[in-house]
């Protein structure tokens, strides 16, 4: 049997409700919310005596009683948050929905379910007819219509610009410190401080603003979800970037969170899924799109045909990745792209060399893909541990020691599931005799001392 809603109860009383009062206000909610349902005073009795009800409802019952109180209220306030995380349906984040209404509910129940850490998010793993319907329904949506709404409190550009600040935050501290260590409060802070903007009061100009931003933190927080090897959970989270990108009306963001899938998809060993979603990302666009973002969607399709084994499809992308780059002027492209140049592109070069066999090229070309400015440690980690793999793969086992030791040096502050993964590809791909010669006694000597290298499990 349930048990009594005290939470809910309390806050009748504090705003004066009688069951039938707020039966009406909910209603009124829900018409609000462009929704018509049927509610009386036997719901509510239901809902004090722990019943939960389906879909929108709840969501509906705090914005009514909130309205009366004069405060922003969520589900968990009202006591219903923890039974929503208990009905979580596996499939929950995976559908591209029609409805701008709906993706907002998806990502609220996203956002609670991750922090909840409910099972059937944690233990999830990618689906690949996600990523293929999801991609397919992008390219081929129709435009939404406008965004305003009205609600109970008044958003404005300020607002939206605090969310995109508070993004680049996280952005910054996700390059320097890997995804582990502060994705648990991106999740909190877009749970707490911007689902309720959802929900409030904004024109049509403003709603694309934010909806753009939201789809930008999204995709933060599936690169962060990604990065500590949340696949299940990442894919939600870019799935429902792209819905609220296509909502904004930004084909370009659209075709970056497209990107981004392709790059997971390859980590995970879909190698054609990502070439597709890759092809998707610069197919979508069109006409909006940039040499930089042309030239960085490419490279995700050479990293995919690389791992695929097709050099000369690899060969072509890159080319066409470079000649792109080379044409970038100052100002023409949006912010979420600036960080792609010359380094970056080079790193492309060392990850899909390496992949091909071309173990000489992956050194040469990707030698130059390192910062070096203490802020994107996680890439100069990737890129170090790349080099060290070709040189071990030239059979130049001493240079790729040494340089090991470097980009272990470089993960000791990251908390990232896939720097673990690196490491493990690097020990895998040093053989018996390698293993025997006494450098490798000294390199293991001072690599087991490095937090990454016992996480991959290292010789102790």
């Amino acid at each position: 049997m349930a048990d009594r809603n005290a939470r809910l109860a309390a806050l009748m009383d504090e705003g004066g409700f009688s069951h039938k009062s707020l039966a009406r206000a909910v209603i009124l909610a829900a018409q609000r919310s462009g929704a018509d349902i049927t509610c009386d005073h036997t719901y509510v009795s239901r809902w004090l005596k722990g019943s939960i009800p389906r879909g929108e409802m709840p969501r509906h019952i705090a914005d009514a009683v909130g309205r009366k109180l004069g405060r922003q209220l969520a589900i968990d306030d009202i006591g219903m948050g923890d039974a929503a995380v208990n009905a979580v349906q596996p499939d929950l984040g995976l559908d591209f929905a029609d409805r701008t209404e709906a993706t907002t509910a998806t990502v609220a129940d996203l956002w609670r379910a991750d922090l909840a850490d409910a099972e059937p998010l944690v233990r999830a793993l990618p689906d690949s007819a996600a990523w293929n319907e999801a991609s397919v329904r992008w390219l081929v949506a129709p435009p939404d219509g406008e965004l305003a709404r009205v609600g109970n409190w008044s958003i404005g550009a300020v607002d939206v610009d605090m969310v995109r600040s508070t993004t680049d935050a996280f952005d910054m501290l996700d390059g320097k410190f890997g995804g582990g260590h502060a994705r648990r409060a991106l999740i909190q802070y877009l749970h707490t401080d911007v689902r309720p903007m959802l929900d409030g009061t904004y024109s049509a100009d403003v709603g694309k603003l934010l909806y753009a931003a939201v789809a930008e933190a999204l995709r933060l927080a599936a690169w962060m979800s990604y990065d500590s090897g949340l696949h299940g959970v990442a894919q939600r989270y870019f799935i429902q970037a792209l819905r609220m990108a296509q909502a904004a009306g930004d084909r370009l963001l659209g075709g970056s969170v497209l990107s981004a899938m392709s790059h997971q998809a390859t980590f995970v060993g879909r190698y054609r899924e990502a070439a597709t979603l890759a092809r998707a990302a610069f197919t979508g666009p069109a006409g909006s799109l940039t040499p930089t973002t042309t030239a960085q969607y490419r490279a995700m399709e050479a990293r995919a045909l690389a791992r695929l084994g097709d050099a000369r499809g690899c060969d072509l992308a890159l080319a066409e990745a470079e000649r792109q780059l080379s044409k970038r002027t100052e100002g023409s492209d949006p912010a979420y792209i600036s960080y792609f140049d010359e380094v970056e592109l080079a790193a492309e070069f060392g990850h899909s060399f390496r992949d091909l066999g071309r173990s000489a090229q992956a050194t040469e070309r990707g030698a130059s893909g390192i910062f070096g400015d203490g802020l994107n440690n996680r890439s100069d980690f990737f890129v170090t541990m790349v080099q060290a793999q070709a040189y071990i793969n030239q059979g130049e086992a001493g240079r790729g020691f040494e340089i090991a030791l470097s980009g272990l040096r470089l993960g000791e502050g990251l908390k990232s599931a896939r720097c673990v993964q690196y490491v493990r590809e690097f020990q895998g791909c040093i053989t018996s005799p390698m293993q025997r010669a006494a450098e490798f006694r000294d390199f293991t000597e001072q690599a087991r001392g490095f937090r990454l290298w016992q996480q991959a499990g290292g010789e102790t």
